[in-house]
């Protein structure tokens, strides 16, 4: 498969899931964590998702379009590694909906960061909250979810957290 097609796959598995898991939150209060801004596509189609709910973005530095960055008071800059847990007295058990995209290529390096984000986000993550990521996560806290119809195993990832 081209790197092409691999991409077009892989965005196609992310909207999917992140459809997926806007129907999985009805019913669930909290904020929607997106874990990295990129080129603010995502933040972009979450916006369309969840015009109701508060959407907070980590981010190194900003390298979006500028119709797709968040306000100020929702965007939180610098390596998430140390921003997360300063987000725990503002969003400990309040986020509904986190979505991590790594999409860096590097299989290593996606899943160390995923390691490395999970004890950080699951402090945020309120009860029947969902998490997406294409790099897989493990914690027993955390139960895989079927994954909508066309998105191969793998490709992406479907979790509920607690219940």
């Amino acid at each position: 498969m081209s790197r092409l097609d691999s991409a077009i796959r892989r965005l196609e598995a992310q909207r999917a899931c992140l459809n997926a898991a806007a129907r999985l939150i009805e019913g669930i209060d909290g904020a929607v964590l997106e874990l990295g801004l990129g080129n603010g596509r995502t933040y972009d189609h979450l916006r369309e998702l969840f015009p109701h709910r508060d959407i907070y973005v980590c981010e190194r530095r900003i390298a979006a379009h500028p119709d797709s960055i968040p306000p100020a008071d929702r965007l939180v800059l610098g390596d998430m590694r140390e921003t997360l847990p300063q987000l725990r007295n503002q969003l400990g058990g309040r986020v509904a909906l986190a979505h991590l995209d790594a999409g860096t290529g590097d299989v290593a390096a996606n899943r160390a960061l995923a390691d490395a984000l999970l004890p950080l986000v699951l402090p945020l993550l309120g009860e029947g909250a969902v998490l997406v990521s294409d790099p897989p996560f493990g914690a027993p806290e955390l139960t895989a979810l079927p994954l909508p119809d066309g998105v191969a195993p793998g490709r992406y990832h479907l979790y509920r957290f607690g219940v």
